[in-house]
């Protein structure tokens, strides 16, 4: 007995033969796809869950089973729905387009990254024709991407607290894996799980062991190793009522300080200070002494209680400030230039209360100088010191920050272009004095620029001559006329001082063209000419053929070989370089025509073809007589034709066949016989030789044995075996939109 998929194998090559020429439409039934076993583990047996990526594992399979027909280039889609078995938004898991003569085969898939859920469904769709299955059972899945140990913490630090002790509730949460609160989990306390609680935090008021673990469904959990540490928790006692008592000031004067205490103490407490909620070491008793004498006394001051079994607990922080928190501000810069009989003034502003001053050069304080501000004709280190006469804390000393005052021995002007500059690249630049050093003495340097670059006296020069009308401290430059060494000469009082040198080098903005009597290169005999309308008379240049020098002494230059071509020319030192023309050998594709093979037109009519891709077209008959030169020309007879196309001063040939539309059917019968009558399958000349045609011819089995674009009448060749008498092979000849022809073809031996 023959087995059900031969029989529906025949079955479907009979109906192949039936179609004849006459379009059927294929129908297929796709049953639910069921669980399958993993042919690459060990074992036989098919999967009841899902429980994906332990060690990076996601495969899985399918049965996929169907009954009917299906058309070429149909393909088997197995979809999954979300987690309520929904298919609106269905997810491609896999596809197949080699099963098509397979009635029952495995399918592999893997589940996204993102499944989580118990209700889980899939299908299979075809394509040709369009049909969906039925809709498999729901089952457990979950791509499980974390699995390694949780961490729960208080502080979500990824530190494991062990225990950890609070008088009312503490906040536990899953610290050590990326949003976290995208998955669901199983909170437990003392073993027992806490109904309700899924979310990656929890409050616990109650005392108990405390862990977690990721909710993978009731089959996966336990494969995802997920198992948290486990925190001790102990819910205390109520509030103690500690407190820090009430200091007598919380505003200290420098050499004042403060003992806080607290307001109750029990021996079997142990304590602990905070200064802004840090524990301050060695400060374990129940009083601190504040000392504003130690720099950065000032914040919030806190003490926390530990009782013997019980939780600690901290108090409310008392603020310690300093009052003697005036400032002193300095008005003159850091620096200070002196120059000869040009006394500089120095000042500064406080918030002191009643403030009284005194003056100090080199830390040694000056005579009778006891005001806010001080004239200073000197070199040296400068500062102020303020006495608060008033307020809280009265008497207190600041002193200023320092002033450097600097008489120099000299300058030193330094000058850079503005912005990016090229030599014989840059077109235009502009130059400017970016900094003014005062140097003393022993050579130490120190920056003035601010407070001296307005009262310099400036003159740009070039090559050592002044340029006439260029005093300011920067100056453009935008023609070649202005190229050479620049320098600044800079006055101020006795001071003389001459700038580095920046050389200048621009290209001039003069555009450099090139043209050719043709960028096709026909043949060894042809020539090229490359011409400028620049004034070369006198001038230095280069022709170039890929950047190499070929030509130095000619104007126009004549080409005989493909290649890139420019020309260079000297502008005052700096190469100034044409446009680019590229000379390349003929390509005979660049001409196009808007035919496929023969030119094929019912007698009686025309046909129109257009040529493209030319400069000059010829078209001439069979006897060589030209006809047209447009682009395109109608035919009206057949015969041998013949287009010349210039690209311009190359010519292409190119041969036209143009012959009557065949009026014969598509043959059903051919006798290869060898006798030269009907041995091969010809078909119309409107579909043979097309590119754009595409036939196919099928054997008894519905296996493809010709798939060719631009058939060329040659089937079936003479070494063609045919192992039976009068068989019977199925066509299709179609384009890439719709079928043109179809039917049958029986070969008679």
């Amino acid at each position: 007995m023959e087995s059900k998929k031969n029989v529906i194998q025949k079955t479907i090559i009979v109906l192949l033969l039936l179609m004849g020429v006459t379009n059927l439409s294929a129908q297929i039934l796709i049953n639910a796809p069921t669980p399958a076993d993993n042919p690459n583990l060990s074992g036989n047996s098919p999967w009841t869950a899902i429980c994906a990526g332990n060690s990076g594992f996601n495969e899985y399979f399918v049965n996929v089973t169907w009954t009917g027909t299906t058309n070429s280039g149909n393909e088997f889609i197995l979809e999954l729905s979300d987690s309520s078995g929904d298919f609106s938004s269905a997810t491609e898991l896999a596809k197949t387009s080699t099963q098509n003569a397979n009635t029952d085969f495995d399918l592999q898939f893997a589940i996204p990254t993102t499944t989580r859920g118990q209700g889980y469904r899939m299908r299979v769709r075809s394509t040709n024709p369009a049909a969906t299955g039925s809709v498999s059972d729901a089952y457990n899945m979950y791509y499980m991407d974390v699995t390694t140990n949780l961490n729960i913490s208080e502080l979500g630090n990824g530190v494991p607290p062990g225990t950890i002790c609070n008088p009312t509730s503490v906040f536990l949460q899953v610290d050590n894996i990326a949003n976290p609160e995208t998955y669901q989990y199983i909170w437990y306390r003392s073993g027992t799980e806490l109904t309700g609680e899924k979310g990656h935090t929890i409050t616990a008021t109650t005392s108990g062991m405390y862990n977690a673990i990721i909710d993978y469904g009731p089959i996966c959990t336990g494969s995802g190793n997920t198992d948290s540490n486990i925190v001790d928790v102990t819910i205390g006692s109520s509030s103690n009522g500690i407190s820090i008592n009430p200091p007598s000031k919380t505003a200290l004067c420098t050499g004042e300080s403060e003992t806080l205490s607290i307001n109750i103490t029990d021996p079997n407490w142990s304590y602990q200070w905070f200064k802004n909620n840090i524990s301050i070491p060695g400060a374990i008793a129940s009083t601190y002494t504040v000392d504003a004498a130690n720099p950065g006394f000032e914040g919030d001051y806190q003490i926390e209680i530990t009782p013997a079994g019980g939780c600690p607990e901290m108090s409310t922080a008392v603020t310690m400030s300093n009052a003697d928190n005036f400032t002193v501000t300095r008005v003159n810069p850091e620096n200070i230039v002196v120059l000869p009989s040009q006394p500089e003034t120095l000042s500064v502003t406080t918030t002191a209360i009643s403030p009284t001053y005194q003056w100090y050069r080199n830390n040694n304080p000056i005579p009778s100088e006891t005001n806010s501000s001080l004239n200073i004709t000197q070199d040296g280190t400068y500062h102020v010191s303020v006495t608060q006469g008033g307020g809280a804390c009265p008497g207190t000393i600041k002193n200023s920050e320092n002033t450097i005052a600097v008489v120099p021995a000299s300058f030193e002007i330094v000058v850079d272009y503005q912005s990016a500059y090229t030599s014989c690249v840059s077109t235009t630049t502009q130059l400017e004095m970016i900094t003014i050093n005062a140097i003393d003495g022993s050579g130490t340097k120190t920056d003035v620029t601010t407070a001296l670059q307005n009262d310099f006296n400036y003159q740009w020069q070039i090559d050592g001559t002044d340029v006439s009308g260029a005093t300011s401290s920067s100056i453009s430059l935008a023609t070649p006329n202005e190229n050479g060494i620049y320098t600044l000469n800079a006055n101020l009082a006795t001071y003389n001082e001459v700038s580095n040198t920046l050389p200048v080098q621009l290209l001039t903005s003069e555009t450099l063209a090139v043209n050719s009597t043709s960028t096709v290169y026909c043949s060894s005999g042809d020539t090229v000419t490359i011409t400028t309308t620049t004034d070369l008379t006198g001038a230095s240049f280069s022709w170039e053929k890929d950047e190499v020098s070929v030509n130095t002494s000619s104007e126009a230059l004549t080409v005989s070989d493909t290649g890139i071509y420019r020309l260079v020319v000297d502008r005052n030192g700096c190469s100034l370089t044409s446009n680019e023309i590229s000379i390349t050998p003929l390509d005979p594709n660049l001409i196009s025509m808007d035919i496929d093979g023969d030119v094929v037109f019912p007698e009686g009519s025309s046909r129109s073809v257009t040529a493209s891709g030319g400069t000059a077209y010829r078209w001439l008959n069979q006897a060589n007589t030209e006809i047209s030169t447009s682009s395109s020309f109608t035919f009206t007879e057949e015969g041998s034709y013949t287009l010349i196309a210039n690209i311009d001063n190359c010519e292409i040939v190119r041969p036209i066949n143009v012959v009557y539309q065949d009026l014969f059917n598509v043959p059903n019968v051919i006798t290869p016989n060898g006798d030269g009558a009907n041995d091969q399958w010809v078909i119309p000349n409107s579909y043979s030789n097309k590119s754009d045609v595409n036939v196919i011819i099928y054997n008894d089995k519905g296996e493809e044995i010709v798939n060719e674009l631009s058939y060329q009448n040659n089937w079936p060749s003479s070494s063609t075996s045919f192992p039976k008498q009068n068989m019977v092979f199925y066509y299709v000849i179609k384009n890439t939109s719709e079928t043109l022809k179809q039917g049958t073809i029986t070969v008679i031996r």
